[in-house]
């Protein structure tokens, strides 16, 4: 409720019903065995009632969703191995299937503590444009970087273009909770502070982070008044 940018962005109507309501319906398609609304304001319970969402109240203090999540996990004892997909409020048209292939690489990779996905990156600006986070992994998919930057860098500057290996970073996140406990219990890393890029304190730390390429593309995510008209077009289409 709180977004700077876009403020109560999360009960802004779309297509007829409140933003988060499109996102519960995005979860429940995945299939997953619970889906829970991480929420940080009463008028979000009262919102959602129409639906019959299961809804946590939070504490409104979280600096971030990965601590509102781990309070979640906590209040409700989910056991260590058990997988969650940090599915954020804002996300209406992110497909089913990737909230699917996000868990299912962390359960694939059984040694990873956290999964995520990323696209290939094709356009110059979009290759500059610090807003689009940028991840390097290895050939095994583990990640070795996050940046804001245009990594990973030509040194001979041949061209403007993004170079082979280029990826942007899409913002969903699976987690073992015991791995999720760990990372809210650690303090934020000098990195994370440098790029405001909070997985970058997982990575200080040693966790690891197994990288998919996302088998599709999500429609937009929602930060400004644009990007709420963006996402209704999106949806009316495809749902």
């Amino acid at each position: 409720m709180g977004s700077t940018r876009l403020p109560g962005k999360v009960l802004r109507e779309i297509a007829g019903k409140p933003m988060l309501a499109h996102v519960y319906e995005r979860a429940m398609e995945s299939g997953a065995a619970q889906v829970v609304i991480a929420a940080d304001d009463d008028r979000i319970v009262s919102a959602l009632a129409d639906w019959d969402a299961q809804v946590c109240l939070t504490d409104a203090g979280h600096s971030s969703g990965t601590d509102r999540i781990n309070e979640v996990a906590s209040h409700l004892a989910w056991p260590d191995d058990d997988i969650i997909v940090n599915l954020q409020g804002d996300e209406p048209c992110m497909p089913a299937s990737l909230i699917r292939q996000v868990a299912g690489c962390l359960d694939e990779h059984i040694d990873a503590d956290i999964a995520t996905l990323c696209h290939e990156i094709i356009e110059p600006e979009d290759w500059h444009n610090p807003n689009l986070v940028k991840v390097v992994f290895d050939s095994a998919g583990r990640a070795l970087y996050f940046s804001r930057a245009a990594i990973p860098h030509d040194r001979d500057g041949r061209s403007e273009l993004p170079v082979a290996g280029a990826y942007g970073h899409l913002g969903i996140y699976a987690y073992r909770v015991g791995a999720l406990r760990r990372f809210s219990s650690l303090p934020a890393s000098k990195l994370e502070h440098c790029e405001a890029l909070e997985q970058l304190r997982a990575l200080e730390n040693g966790m690891y982070i197994s990288v998919a390429v996302a088998g599709e593309m999500p429609g937009p995510g929602v930060d400004t008044e644009e990007d709420l008209i963006a996402a209704e077009q999106c949806l009316r289409l495809n749902y």
